[in-house]
């Protein structure tokens, strides 16, 4: 499987049809234009802080893919002036060796509650079982719950240890065969 031309249709809860395809250069324009439209709280559950505004090089980042250590995949809805993004995650594998990737989403405020981050996790589980890697790993704000409820229902085993305000959530993808009755 090659993460850079993955693309598939969805269907999100409430019927709207939408495609999640990995991240391409030219989205930044787009994924300003989701930035913008996300409310105070989303940032900051995202970021861990108020931001305002995306830095040109924090732009690049989020677009400009190695995909050999980072998947990016959004989420876009068509529409009749083109192709809107509405959601977004990734996996970033630090140390190959680890067999682990920090995960991270972001939903358009309009869209939350109608399955993105849920999609996210199970395409972008698909890509990393498919790479070798055995676990996910993401630092969660411990407000945010829906966050939390996204990786609960995830399916997969899930463990989480609290510091202060942040959960560390370890989502394995090593899936144990089901067992024979």
């Amino acid at each position: 499987m090659d993460p850079r031309s993955y693309a598939v249709k969805e269907t999100l809860k409430d019927g709207t049809a939408v495609t999640i395809r990995a991240i391409r250069a030219e989205d930044s324009s787009s994924v300003l234009q989701a930035f913008k439209g996300m409310d105070k709280e989303s940032v900051y559950r995202r970021f861990f802080s108020p931001k305002k505004e995306l830095s040109p090089a924090e732009l690049e980042q989020l677009t400009d893919v190695d995909f050999g250590k980072v998947v990016a995949l959004v989420v876009t809805k068509a529409t009749e002036k083109g192709e809107v993004l509405i959601g977004g995650g990734r996996y970033a594998v630090d140390d190959p060796a680890a067999s682990a990737a920090e995960i991270a989403f972001m939903t358009s405020g309009d869209y939350r509650g109608l399955g993105i981050a849920s999609l996210i996790v199970k395409h972008l589980r698909h890509i990393a079982q498919d790479a070798g890697v055995q676990r996910f790993e993401a630092e969660v704000l411990a407000e945010n719950q829906p966050m939390l409820a996204v990786f609960r229902r995830s399916g997969l085993p899930m463990r989480l240890k609290r510091s202060g305000s942040i959960f560390h959530v370890t989502l394995s993808l090593q899936l144990k065969p089901e067992s024979r009755h």
